[in-house]
């Protein structure tokens, strides 16, 4: 049976004593076994059959990364019901929706996402889903009890008892989980996983026992991972399908340990304890987003430049000869290159790259990006100082592997090649196949392809289409094959830049062009909406502008001003790029804040909610298309960044 189960019982029985998940407890690491959690597994699954909670059930999970989120979420598949894993990041609004919509009658939370599940109860009509605590009972707790007069076992239930009850019911009827396994089908939902909402309302995707077991399966083979050799320290939120896949499910088939990043007392302290936490576990690999990897690489290059010119030159000339060295990454560079590059590359990796490593621990053999399109500029970044970053492609509809490059077949700027069980299509229109090297919208199928959108046929209709009696994902974004087969992703369709004559292009493309070439830029997001031309909202990199405005001795903000538009018209020069000119920003809109969950203005993966950026910088956008005060306003900017004092 190709089921999340199977794959559970198996691994207990292959791997009976590896670590299978890890946590930070006071002074040291716990370990929880394969055997171990499937063990505690079955106990969360009898104690809900004991409720009399019905199979089908749907449970909403709303935790920091940790062994007991996993636990949990295995009892509830085991019950053949439905996990809803939601992100520790959504607002109180966000929950209560997901809740409600998912019609969940538990939710399963930790200390840390309390407060928001109470707020998210508030402001929910009728019965509330029960409470399942992953911690022990604790003042927090004792304290919302009191004040709504919780009862405990009835409206909420602590860990230990969870367990307690689990180990009872089974003590009473041995077979009361593995009658209901026995029912469990390949085809059964066991998630529903909203959609982060970058175009729009979540909508709340079904993936089957069938999805994971498929994309698992692909992932071991596209990584040709080996078994009982495998750790990584997760830092993604585990209700990302990326992580969730990779991580949670795909390690079961080779008894790959996950860490957690020790996130006790608060969410926020993931983001502290991580560079402690990479260093104590020495993890094998990591899966990564951008943003992080781009604070890595962010944080190396300004380290290094604190140590002085002598050192950053070693540094600067080791990473372009090793890019250099590295070419694409697919196509051999020739030997005069290697000859020519010898000297720098050489020194930086004896005296430069090795400390640079260190970062990760002393394991670490590669980075696996997901979430978001990760820029070239990283690429050739990590694979010169030796932690290459291999980008990947998926959605969650796709459960969410679609595609990616690996240690065995990589090419810098792609997104790799096809997964084995996946068949990938670029279509002009719904019948037109495009050719080698030409874009269209990336459509597919296979067993990774979600059920559908729950409680939204017209939505799953829109991108489930039966086309000759096989249904495929209209993915709704972009891309192209090139001549080396490589499967290169430009952006969402539906975010289209679209020109005064109707002509549309991908604004990812443009984005990613400037960033790979402006080192200045942090952030950045190119609009057009049926307008003579192309304009964009700008974040700055405040660090590399300070250090520039100081070298070339830039005393006002009116200079600056100049010098930044220089920088950031870089892109035009030699036509390096292969976009036509009409979609290159003619106009900045300087933002002197970066765009930030905190205003919702990039999602729980950190990409741009773009149209929420457009509306809230609204006014910025309007004035970037001839209003006199834009340039007066860009220049303000630049001395409240710059010329404080």
């Amino acid at each position: 049976m190709r089921t999340i189960v199977s794959m559970l019982h198996q691994a207990s029985q292959k791997f009976p004593n590896r670590a299978y998940a890890t946590k930070k407890g006071d002074g040291q690491w716990i370990e929880y076994s394969y055997t171990a959690v499937d063990e505690q597994s079955d106990y969360v699954c009898a104690a809900l059959a004991s409720k009399a909670i019905k199979s089908q059930s749907t449970f909403g999970l709303l935790a920091e990364g940790r062994p007991e989120w996993i636990i949990a979420e295995m009892g509830v598949i085991k019950h053949k019901s439905i996990s809803v894993p939601l992100s520790i990041k959504l607002t109180p609004e966000e929950i209560a929706f997901r809740l409600t919509h998912s019609e969940a009658v538990g939710i399963i939370a930790s200390s840390n996402t309390l407060d928001n599940i109470v707020k998210a109860f508030l402001l929910m009509e009728g019965d509330k889903p029960v409470l399942y605590y992953l911690d022990e009972i604790d003042e927090k707790l004792v304290s919302y009890a009191k004040k709504y007069k919780w009862k405990e076992g009835v409206e909420y239930i602590a860990w230990s008892l969870l367990i307690e009850t689990g180990k009872k019911a089974i003590e009473k009827k041995k077979d009361i989980v593995s009658s209901i396994e026995a029912t469990i089908e390949e085809n059964d939902t066991i998630n529903i996983c909203y959609t982060s909402g970058t175009t729009g309302n979540p909508k709340g995707i079904m993936l089957t026992h069938l999805n994971y077991w498929a994309n698992s399966h692909d992932a071991v083979e596209l990584f040709n991972i080996p078994e009982n050799v495998f750790e990584t320290l997760i830092v993604l939120p585990v209700d990302h399908s990326f992580a969730h896949t990779v991580g949670i499910y795909t390690s079961m088939l080779r008894g790959i340990t996950l860490h957690f990043v020790d996130a006790r007392g608060s969410n926020s302290a993931i983001i502290r304890n991580f560079p402690k936490n990479l260093v104590e576990v020495n993890p094998t690999f990591l899966m990564t987003v951008p943003s992080i990897s781009g604070n890595f690489m962010k944080k190396m290059s300004q380290g290094i430049l604190a140590k002085g010119k002598f050192l950053n030159g070693i540094f600067t000339k080791g990473l372009e000869a090793g890019i250099a060295r590295n070419g694409d990454g697919f196509h051999p560079t020739s030997t005069w290159v290697k000859v020519k590059t010898f000297f720098p590359y050489t020194l930086a990796s004896l005296l430069i790259f090795p400390k640079l490593r260190k970062v990760f621990g002393s394991n670490i053999q590669y980075c696996v990006g997901g979430g978001a399109l990760l820029e070239a500029r990283q690429q050739h970044f990590f694979a010169a100082i030796g932690v290459p970053v291999y980008q990947g492609y998926g959605l969650t509809e796709a459960a969410p592997i679609i595609s990616s490059n690996s240690p065995s077949s990589y090419k810098f700027g792609t997104s790799g090649r096809v997964a084995p069980t996946v068949t990938c299509k670029i279509m002009k229109s719904e019948t037109e196949e495009a050719k080698t090297g030409e874009r269209g919208e990336i459509v597919i199928k296979g067993e990774n392809v979600m059920k559908g959108y729950f409680k939204n046929k017209d939505a799953s209709d829109e991108v489930l289409k039966v086309v000759d009696g096989e249904t495929w994902l209209f993915t709704g974004d972009l891309g192209y094959y090139d001549q080396d087969g490589f499967l290169v992703v430009t952006g969402r369709a539906k975010a289209l830049l679209i020109a005064k004559d109707g002509e549309k292009y991908s604004p990812e493309e443009v984005e990613e062009a400037i960033i790979n070439t402006c080192d200045i830029v942090n952030q950045l997001l190119v609009y057009n909406d049926h307008s003579p031309y192309t304009a964009a909202l700008v974040t700055l990199q405040e660090d590399k502008v300070s250090t520039l405005l100081k070298e070339e001795n830039i005393k006002t903000p009116q200079e600056a001003y100049k010098k930044i538009l220089e920088l950031l018209k870089e892109y035009e020069e030699g036509s390096k790029l292969s976009i036509p000119g009409q979609w290159m920003p003619s106009t900045f809109a300087i933002i002197e804040k970066p765009f930030s969950e905190a205003d919702k203005l990039v999602n729980s993966t950190m990409k741009l909610v773009r149209y929420k950026v457009i509306e809230y910088y609204s006014e910025r956008v309007e004035q970037m298309y001839g209003h006199k005060e834009h340039e007066k306003l860009n220049i303000e900017v630049i001395k409240n960044l710059f010329f404080k004092d």
